[in-house]
């Protein structure tokens, strides 16, 4: 099978006395971490959209699995349904607000999520995903594993992978 490589620390601290070990996946089992992703349904309604985000980011990350290796992309694929029904607590339907800018002198947009909200809620949710994963070179292939959709009838899409839902 699979060769692991264990690194050992040694800690001359107060109150460490042993060596520890730190599992790595290399050469064949860190190929299958990448190539064994499975899928996941996350239904957002009623969910408050800070906790919805930070549950499904550990996903995508794949830091809740044994085998989780900082540097690979383990994560596992997430689709996000009724989007347009997440919550956000306290007076955030007013107070957020989203920022974007032309690029042009005094071209900055700022957008309270009240107006943004019902045109875009599935954009909403994604930013807040997108939001909270690590800012590295593995960002992008995590990013394409999330699919989020206003409502339950883009799961037909995906009956292929067999998705299996994810309690929250």
């Amino acid at each position: 099978m699979g060769h692991t490589l264990r690194l050992m620390f040694v800690f001359a601290g107060k109150g460490v006395t042993g060596r520890m070990t730190t599992y790595v996946a290399k050469g064949e089992e860190a190929e299958a971490l990448k190539r064994g992703a499975a899928w996941f349904i996350v239904d957002a309604t009623d969910q408050v959209l800070g906790r919805l985000a930070t549950r499904v980011a550990r996903v995508l990350i794949g830091k809740d699995k044994p085998t989780f290796t900082p540097y690979l992309d383990s994560g596992d694929h997430v689709i996000v349904i009724n989007a347009d029904k997440v919550r956000l607590t306290g007076n955030k339907l007013e107070q957020k607000i989203y920022y974007s800018h032309s690029g042009y002198p005094g071209g900055l947009k700022a957008v309270p999520a009240r107006r943004i909200r019902p045109q875009r809620a599935d954009w909403m949710v994604r930013e807040a995903i997108l939001g909270m994963l690590p800012k590295n070179k593995l960002r992008a292939r995590r990013a394409k594993k999330l699919r989020v959709y206003r409502d339950a009838s883009g799961l037909a899409r995906h009956s292929g992978q067999k998705p299996q839902a994810l309690s929250m």
